[in-house]
């Protein structure tokens, strides 16, 4: 049975996801929990439905609902929770980016992995904090109780790499292990000292107007990082390019008035 793996990652980074990729808005409302099950009921862009999940078990039934019925049972629900999920794939995993934007912002990445291979998974490095097993961090408990204070992540540039490594599908399979030859020099740090402006991290309300821009500075960072994992750019050493040529005589004294 796969098992579900659940990380925080950076907003700036989801954010080039979701620009990248677009997604899909989800609203659950979720109900009080009882002795034998956990019911809520979810609405997304083209199905409405009534979810029953078994206590202690991580199987689930579920009904399509028509969207009226499915909406008026998220009116009296006790608590809801709203997010956009945008689905990615690496080979045969699924990872899911799920920004939360109700009860408050959040970003979470998830992945279902295979129980075989539970011991040799490795997180991406664009990965944050792994919080599989708190349970503040999932959706039920972001409608029943809001949503926790999250970590400042910090990416590294090997993070951002990776992450458009992924969005330009130039993964087949799993990666074995994270690119050693990046730099673990966080982005901001790298941004400042090679004079790129940085940019401060706006208000949710203001997203779709800056989007575009805080892409721009990423793209245009990962431009500035190429050189640097190619080798960067060689220019050609004084020896390569010869000696300097003999100026004429006639021509190294003219212009020169004889002071007599």
């Amino acid at each position: 049975m796969p098992i579900q793996r659940l990380f925080i990652i950076a907003p700036s980074l989801a954010r080039l996801i979701r620009k990248d990729r677009g997604g899909e808005r989800v609203r659950e409302g979720y109900f009080p929990d009882q002795p034998q099950h956990r019911t809520f009921t979810q609405i997304e862009e083209a199905r409405s439905s009534l979810i029953l999940e078994a206590s202690g078990d991580a199987t689930e039934e579920q009904a399509d609902l028509p969207l009226a019925h499915a909406q008026a049972l998220l009116a009296v629900s006790r608590g809801q929770v709203e997010y956009v999920r945008t689905k990615l794939a690496i080979g045969p995993h699924e990872l899911q980016a799920l920004h939360i934007v109700r009860p408050g912002p959040l970003d979470l990445v998830a992945i279902a992995v295979p129980s075989q291979d539970e011991h040799t998974f490795h997180p991406l490095p664009w990965f944050g904090p792994k919080v599989s097993t708190e349970p503040a961090y999932q959706r039920r408990r972001l409608a029943l109780d809001g949503a926790p204070i999250a970590p400042e992540i910090e990416f590294t540039n090997a993070a951002l790499n990776s992450l458009l490594d992924l969005l330009e599908d130039r993964f087949t399979s799993w990666p074995a292990s994270a690119h050693t030859e990046e730099t673990d020099e966080p982005v901001t740090d790298h941004l400042q000292s090679s004079g790129i402006p940085v940019l401060a991290r706006e208000e949710e309300a203001d997203e779709s107007d800056h989007l575009g821009i805080e892409d721009a500075v990423i793209r245009e960072l990962a431009r500035a990082l190429q050189p640097r994992r190619s080798g960067g750019l060689r220019l050609p050493s004084p020896t390569a390019i010869g000696p300097p040529l003999p100026v004429p005589h006639h021509e190294a004294g003219a212009g020169m008035t004889n002071p007599n």
